[in-house]
């Protein structure tokens, strides 16, 4: 039981109270979270995908396996919860919803600290190829799903390239092919502004749980919540094993899995109207059971 308390304080701690000034900042100070996460949206998190990317010291084929198998756990994740919502007859607007809460997961303003706390940097080089994979879905699918609730797919796939994350792959795609350099002052301004991303998350994560009112839909948030901490993982873990992924590879990809529903869902699914009061719920529900799977999942992963 110490061993989980150390797992919890060292590890998680330091991430939840960072969320809980936001949360403070917010409720106190009435500050309006929508500005900042625009910020996050269009210059924090496509500056941290490039540099992520493009900063990368892992092999050809550790970056492949990584994306495979990251993209393979959210199509998995995806498809159970269509089915699941499917068999329970969620509406249209609920049904989209749900999938982006349960398919997507806060693999960077919480799973990139954390893995670097619990792991350290070995591992946080496979998440942060995680976290791209993540981040690209849910700006690329995660906005079809979302936005297919009020306007046509077709409209939908459209509006995709409204969005800079996509550009930033596809610069940094670039950058890694002809072996492109920033000049020093670009790169500082990259890094300074990509470092910043992940500390705004979290604060952003606090802000926006003042506004969370807790909505009655039991069956979709128990479909959310159970896909996001439980069944995600251990698809990962059966994913890993499958591809020969072991060590730090096995540790950060599991772990990331398992992280809480991102914030981002709830940005895009005020953005497009897609029941945002839902997904603010899953996020808050699923950000405070995280630290009771997050825990032992820890020790099961051989956190120190």
């Amino acid at each position: 039981m110490s061993n989980l308390f150390a797992l919890f304080f060292n590890n998680l701690f330091p991430i939840l109270l960072s969320a809980v000034i936001g949360f403070a900042l917010a409720k106190w100070l009435k500050i309006n979270p929508r500005p900042l996460s625009q910020v996050i949206f269009y210059v924090f998190s496509p500056v941290l995908v490039f540099k992520l990317i493009t900063g990368s010291q892992l092999s050809n084929q550790d970056i492949l396996r990584t994306l495979v198998v990251a993209l393979l756990v959210i199509a998995s994740v995806g498809g159970l919860t269509w089915i699941i919502g499917k068999i329970l007859h969620f509406d249209r607007h609920i049904l989209a919803v749900v999938l982006i809460t349960a398919m997507f997961m806060n693999a960077g303003n919480y799973g990139l600290p954390l893995t670097s706390f619990a792991f350290g940097e070995e591992a946080l080089a496979f998440a942060s190829i995680f976290f791209v994979i993540n981040a690209v879905c849910t700006n690329t699918v995660g906005i079809v799903i979302a936005s297919s609730g009020s306007m046509s797919v077709i409209n939908a796939i459209k509006g995709l390239f409204k969005f800079p994350a996509i550009y930033a792959l596809a610069l940094s795609i670039l950058f890694l092919q002809f072996k492109w350099v920033l000049p020093a002052g670009l790169d500082r301004a990259v890094t300074l502004l990509s470092n910043a991303a992940i500390p705004c998350m979290l604060v952003l994560l606090g802000m926006q749980l003042v506004n969370i009112r807790i909505s009655g839909r039991a069956a979709p948030l128990i479909v959310t919540g159970s896909m996001r901490l439980l069944i995600a993982p251990a698809i990962a873990f059966g994913m890993t094993r499958l591809f020969g992924m072991n060590g730090a590879a096995n540790q950060a990809v599991v772990l990331e899995a398992a992280m809480p529903v991102a914030v981002m869902t709830t940005i895009l699914a005020t953005e497009f109207e897609a029941e945002p009061s839902f997904a603010t719920t899953a996020v808050l529900v699923t950000t405070l059971l995280s630290p009771f799977t997050l825990t032992p999942l820890l020790a099961l992963l051989g956190a120190k």
